[in-house]
């Protein structure tokens, strides 16, 4: 299909629970890609294909498919992502909208805007990806379609617009008041929710109808003043393809969200939801040009969507196929490529060979001949390909900007249960890590464990499960631990003097220093050079960073890593025969654990945001458990029947919380957890951390 205009890349995007995979597979059965609808609860979701994601009814990882639908007599080629929503599972949501055009946010008719619904809004801002929103489950007890939308108002910040009202709500949902024809559809009951019939509209409707309407239209008006104008004249004179041109537009610049509902269990709402997808979401060529830098000249470049512009495009993840071996998605921004041909790596300066392009349907393969600009599609072959990389053409290189992952805040030790199997167990460990940017493996050098950290109990359960099925290999694990780290409170100033003479020649190296916290909002080693005179050369500056940068992964209290630190080189001596730059390395290193302990060093501990929902009868002995877990609770919020607990609690706190919010209330709690920031731990915890 030549015309990108009729191609759209969007995600699927929610909180756990919210109906994501079951949307999927709906929307898979109708544009004809699937002849059975598969279901979540029943394991046979074509999306959910791990056998944890079937077992479990949660996506662990992000699949991709790609659908066809007509509309409005064209063609459209629709890529879609069906992205996790479990908090742990984060980087696949941040990974897969880094690359996609547009989203639909889904939300729960019940549940409202829920904390994982927060986490993912915010990082489809941060890559400013326009979205429509469906709220589902509107045939559940306690849907409330208004409540929701004026929730994504207040919670997210956000401008929702509803071109459909619902008829009916829980076991009356029937249908939908389609406010841009202002006419009312009934599904019809017989076909199964698949077909609908044009009816009256209800009298008890047509108030309220016309109310949202005449909201809608306004804003329709106000992007255009010759609609306006039009508007002023006669309230009904701005036709429906009028409004949906201006409503596309303020969709794609992000100033308003279209807000459709149903109930995707009961195949209510998708054809609309659809639509809704080739009319309102931009197509590869209404997104911004791509920047980037070209790593020659360190100047920035753009790219246009355009199939004979050269090459590039970002691989967003890597996973692994136990027929194909690696398979890696990208997204292509511009140029084309052909299977069995080049590409350049820009971000590892090597050439790549990819033998076979495909499209991908969940974890099966169809194979391409050439994929073009806009498209999104996966790669066989290479050798050393992240998630991250840029691949362009080598003639005309560029950098596009990677992605950032957040930091794991768990670990635990493993090791394999029988010694014949470490080869297996390192492989496992290296493609793992590999699929996962989210997932650490280390050794730690006082004890020679493996240790692996990753962004919560379930993920690492996950990874330990994956072990087990797909690599063969039994594991031993210790108990999870927090990821503490340190921190230095003042500055210090200090002079290390390292000499060893041995016969021949010795080694010397002398560094005066100042050691402080890092300037605000500054990570890692910030490092200032004021040494005048040559009194140190050059030369050996990089050194004395380097030997800084590695002592800070092991900090004096605990041996946990120092998060952040500014170190300011003042003065020196070297010896024109003993000084070189291993000397410098290590003077710093020592002059690191002396000077550190000065610096009134701190231990910091992860805190975590949590939000509780409970029923009102429990309300007192969840905040009473929460208080005991050193918790502050931040707000109280009342829905009906139910009470939404917000709180910040530490980490170290919250093992097997959710097994014990369970006994408190007889399972009728749920609770949700994210990583919020890390904080100074108090004294008692210090104590019993550092006594271990």
């Amino acid at each position: 299909m030549a015309d990108l205009k009729f191609t759209r890349n969007i995600g699927i995007m929610a909180h756990i629970d919210a109906g994501k995979t079951t949307t999927t597979e709906r929307i898979l059965y109708f544009t004809g890609k699937n002849h059975k609808i598969g279901e979540t609860h029943e394991g046979s979701a074509t999306m959910d294909w791990m056998a944890q994601e079937q077992e479990r009814g949660i996506t662990i990882t992000s699949a991709a498919t790609t659908v066809f639908w007509n509309y409005n007599n064209n063609q459209y080629k629709i890529n879609i992502i069906d992205t996790p929503g479990h908090v742990d599972f984060t980087v696949e949501v941040e990974r897969s909208l880094r690359v996609l055009d547009g989203a639909v946010a889904l939300f729960c008719a019940v549940g409202g805007v829920e904390p994982q619904s927060e986490t993912v809004w915010r990082q489809a801002d941060k890559y400013n990806v326009p979205r429509i929103a469906f709220i589902n489950k509107m045939d559940r007890a306690g849907a409330d379609f208004f409540n929701v939308v004026s929730q994504i108002k207040e919670r997210l910040g956000a401008t929702p617009v509803p071109l459909q009202i619902p008829i009916g709500q829980e076991d009356l949902f029937k249908g939908v008041i389609d406010l841009i024809s202002n006419k009312a559809l009934m599904y019809d009951e017989s076909s199964n929710g698949t077909k609908f019939n044009e009816i009256p509209m209800p009298e008890d409707l047509k108030d309220i109808a016309a109310k949202y309407r005449k909201m809608l239209i306004e804003g329709v008006a106000e992007e255009d003043e010759t609609l306006l104008m039009k508007y002023m004249e006669d309230e009904n004179s701005i036709t429906p393809e009028e409004m949906i041109y201006h409503i596309r537009k303020a969709t794609c610049s992000m100033k308003i969200t279209p807000v459709l509902c149903g109930a995707s269990f009961k195949n209510k709402g998708i054809q609309n939801l659809i639509d809704a997808v080739a009319e309102f979401l931009p197509s590869p060529v209404d997104v911004p040009e791509i920047l980037g830098i070209n790593p020659k000249t360190d100047n920035e470049e753009i790219r246009k969507v355009d199939p004979k512009a050269p090459f590039s495009a970002l691989a967003f993840k890597i996973a692994t196929d136990p027929y194909v071996g690696r398979i890696c998605f990208f997204r292509v921004y511009s140029g084309s490529l052909d299977a069995g041909s080049y590409v350049y790596n820009a971000s590892t300066d090597k050439k790549e060979r990819i033998s076979r392009i495909m499209q991908m349907h969940a974890n099966k393969q169809n194979p391409l001949d050439r994929i073009e600009a806009g498209d999104i599609g996966a790669a066989v072959g290479f050798k050393d390909i992240k998630t991250g990389n840029t691949l362009c053409d080598e003639n005309h290189p560029i950098i596009l900007e990677s992605m950032t992952f957040p930091e794991p805040v768990i670990n635990i030790a493993i090791e394999p249960k029988q010694q014949a199997d470490v080869d297996k167990f390192n492989n496992a460990l290296t493609k793992l890590t590999e699929e996962d940017p989210t997932l650490k493996v280390n050794t730690d050098e006082a004890s020679g464990q493996t240790i692996m950290k990753g962004m919560g109990e379930l993920h690492l359960d996950i990874i330990l499960d994956r072990m087990r099925r797909e690599f063969n290999v039994e594991v031993n694990q210790g108990a999870p631990q927090v990821a503490y780290k340190e921190a230095l409170t003042s500055a210090t100033q200090h002079r290390e003097v390292y000499k060893k003479q041995t016969g021949g020649r010795g080694k010397f190296a002398d560094i005066q220093f100042r050691l402080e916290p890092a300037d605000e909002g500054f990570k890692g080693l910030q490092f200032v050079n004021e040494v005048k005179g040559g009194n140190i050369p050059k030369e050996y500056i990089p050194s004395i960073e380097k030997g800084f940068k590695q002592a800070m992964s092991n900090g004096v209290l605990g041996g946990f890593p120092v998060e952040s630190m500014k170190v300011t080189i003042i003065d020196g001596s070297y010896h024109p025969v003993d000084s070189d730059a291993l000397s410098f390395e290590l003077c710093a290193k020592i002059a690191f654990k002396e000077a550190a302990r000065k610096a009134r060093p701190i231990l910091l501990e992860p805190v975590m945001s949590l939000e509780v929902t409970t029923p009102d009868a429990y309300l007192g002995t969840v905040t009473g458990d929460l208080n005991r877990r050193r918790a502050i609770l931040e707000s109280i919020t009342a829905k009906i029947g139910i009470q939404a607990v917000k709180a910040k609690v530490p980490l170290s706190q919250m093992f097997g919380y959710v097994t014990s919010l369970r006994t408190i209330t007889s399972g009728r709690a749920n609770s949700t957890m994210e990583f919020s920031h890390y904080a100074e731990a108090p004294k008692d915890v210090v104590e019993s951390v550092l006594k271990k």
